[in-house]
């Protein structure tokens, strides 16, 4: 009996992302710092920009929207601006459409790569002072997955239950920071996409998709990587009790005292996301973490949601 093709518009739109990866003209030789940055402005991703010229001169590029201000800014300070790519039909979150733009970006080339958040990410010291051997994947929590009722969510709607439950014990390894040889970099990005692809529903384009993905790639050793532990290259901050937090001389300060190199989620603080604000703004207003949302934005989240709750027919 011949069996017909499966379809979802996940997949349907994973077919012209990877031939869209494709086309995209990858980064010069040497290290590189790439982020998905549409949705911001100026005054959203500046920390990230001045504070990454400040230790790093090195390739940057961040794909962001044709906003005139915004383009200007990063020309100013020497970050190439990638278009966004236009989609037909369904697309999904910005946070999986980003891992197109990185594979397409570092290419199978030399050097070292950081695939990162952009709103949330400020430097501290040079990021590849220490050039990573192989991708390095950084824990965000003293806690394992089952503890964290987000990352299980998406763990059981792409993976399963059983799945899931194997990866428990585990630590919670964040997708915002990815570090290692840009080759390799390139390539989990492209197994990313593809393991969302694994349910017959839209939740492989959903919001937290991507941490799923990340934490079953790591975990089940589809790809080699060093777990390496928070505070280290990277501090991973929304889930640090904020007392433990300061800022001195310019840094944000772990709850051991050290400095780390990279620091992400800082602005889940608001006395660090003011200081950073006030050292790295560039004079652009502060913005909240989180802003109002129009109606027409939330029927949107609703409509979406509702269409990832109802698997095609097979």
């Amino acid at each position: 009996m011949k069996q017909g093709a499966v379809r979802s518009d996940y997949l349907d739109w994973l077919a012209q992302a990877l031939e869209v990866g494709r086309r995209i003209t990858p980064l010069p030789d040497g290290d590189a710092v790439v982020g998905y940055a549409t949705g911001y402005d100026a005054a959203d991703i500046a920390p990230f920009v001045l504070s990454l010229r400040a230790v790093f001169d090195g390739s940057v590029a961040l794909v962001v929207d044709a906003d005139a201000e915004l383009r200007a800014f990063l020309a100013e300070h020497g970050v190439t601006a990638v278009d966004a790519p236009v989609w037909r039909g369904w697309a999904p979150h910005p946070v999986m459409q980003r891992f197109v733009a990185f594979a397409g970006l570092l290419g199978d080339r030399p050097g070292a790569a950081l695939a990162c958040d952009v709103r949330d990410v400020i430097f501290q010291a040079p990021p590849f002072e220490r050039p990573p051997a192989g991708v390095e994947a950084f824990v965000e929590a003293e806690a394992p997955l089952a503890d964290h009722a987000f990352n299980m969510k998406y763990l059981r709607a792409l993976f399963g239950e059983a799945q899931a439950a194997q990866l428990g014990d585990k630590a919670c390894l964040c997708v915002g920071t990815v570090l290692g040889p840009r080759a390799e970099v390139a390539r989990l990005s492209r197994l990313i996409l593809s393991l969302a692809a694994t349910p017959r529903s839209e939740i492989g384009g959903a919001f937290g998709a991507d941490q799923a993905a990340f934490n079953m790639a790591i975990h089940q050793g589809l790809t080699a990587a060093a777990i390496q532990p928070n505070y280290g290259r990277v501090a991973t901050l929304g889930l640090t009790p904020g007392e433990g937090l300061a800022f001195s001389e310019g840094r944000v300060v772990n709850p051991d005292g050290t400095v780390s190199p990279i620091v992400h989620q800082h602005d889940r603080h608001p006395h660090l996301a003011k200081a950073v604000h006030d050292l790295w703004g560039g004079g652009f207003e502060h913005r909240e973490r989180v802003r109002p949302k129009s109606a027409a934005r939330r029927l949107d989240k609703l409509k979406a949601s509702l269409r990832r709750r109802t698997p095609e027919l097979r």
